[in-house]
């Protein structure tokens, strides 16, 4: 099936992003900027909507703008863990990487978890060895090594207050994508909460969770609070309710966000319907999203 519409939504996370200053809001903007034309330009190429995921959220893992691979945040042990996952709507392929530490992009080990596996989800060591066996790249965790982060951590640390360990979490990073075969694609990466306990898997590689992708009806990739992100399984909510209540994207995105609001959960998502219409909701005081499509133009924004 071909589509006359395609595009690209990608978010950075969601969440406070109070005291970014003009500067920094720039060049993060200018990041995703040229990610999203970069990724547009592809799909305008016939590029596959898998592809396409795989490059952009692979784009923000080396950036250390974000919390996924270099940007990567703190475990309550000092170490950093990341996770991953991708997905294909034309047959709901899936894969997943939660707890690694030395791979430099999770997304794309998740997708070869998807493509030479009969698995969905790899966790850590088992995840990191598969990842050697086929060669894909491998780095010492010092790749990893943020000093801001850790200090970040160490004044967390200070604080006995469980907000704060939930409002630092920004920065989760995100794709979703639909190219002109009609082919939905998500990806979604992290590097978790500041001050997690080790071993703490969020939302970002739980298929349904935090990424979902269906032919004919959507891509999520959401952003924030995990565990409610689990419980509610929202990125798989949003296309639900497009499916079966014949609500428009818009509708069920916002109005998912909107319910996450009311019992607390804070964070936002980003959507493509099979239309190429596009949603970026979010509860928090900012998300870092971008989208372009065929029909609608460049939208680069923080708050």
């Amino acid at each position: 099936m071909s589509s006359e519409n395609f595009g690209i939504v990608v978010h950075g996370g969601a969440g406070v992003l109070s005291g970014l200053s003009k500067e920094q809001q720039k060049i993060i903007e200018e990041k995703v900027s040229e990610t999203v034309i970069s990724a547009y330009k592809m799909l305008e190429q016939g590029g596959s909507s898998i592809d396409i995921v795989e490059y952009a959220v692979s784009e923000f893992e080396d950036s250390p703008l974000f919390n996924a691979g270099r940007g990567s945040v703190y475990n309550a042990n000092e170490i950093q863990e990341m996770d991953a996952s991708i997905m294909h709507g034309k047959n709901r392929s899936a894969g997943a990487v939660a707890s690694v530490k030395k791979i430099k992009n999770p997304i794309k080990l998740a997708r070869k978890i998807s493509e030479y596996t009969e698995h969905v989800l790899l966790i850590g060591d088992g995840a990191e060895s598969f990842a050697q066996s086929i060669g894909e790249t491998i780095v010492d965790p010092s790749y990893f090594y943020s000093e801001k982060n850790l200090l970040r951590l160490r004044k967390q640390k200070k604080l006995t207050s469980h907000d704060n360990i939930i409002q630092d979490k920004i920065g989760t990073v995100g794709a979703v994508a639909l190219d002109k075969m009609g082919n939905i694609s998500a990806g979604t990466s992290t590097g978790g909460m500041t001050n997690k306990m080790p071993g703490r898997v969020g939302d970002s590689p739980l298929i349904g969770a935090g990424t979902w992708a269906q032919n004919d009806v959507c891509g999520v990739s959401s952003t924030g609070h995990g565990e409610f992100f689990i419980k509610y399984q929202v990125a798989k909510e949003v296309c639900t309710r497009i499916e079966y209540l014949g609500q428009s994207l818009n509708e069920a995105s916002s109005k998912v966000i909107g319910e996450l609001y009311d019992i607390g959960a804070s964070g936002g998502l980003i959507a493509i319907d099979k239309s190429g219409n596009v949603a970026m909701p979010f509860n928090t005081q900012g998300m870092i999203r971008g989208s372009l499509t065929n029909k609608s133009k460049l939208n680069i924004a923080i708050y």
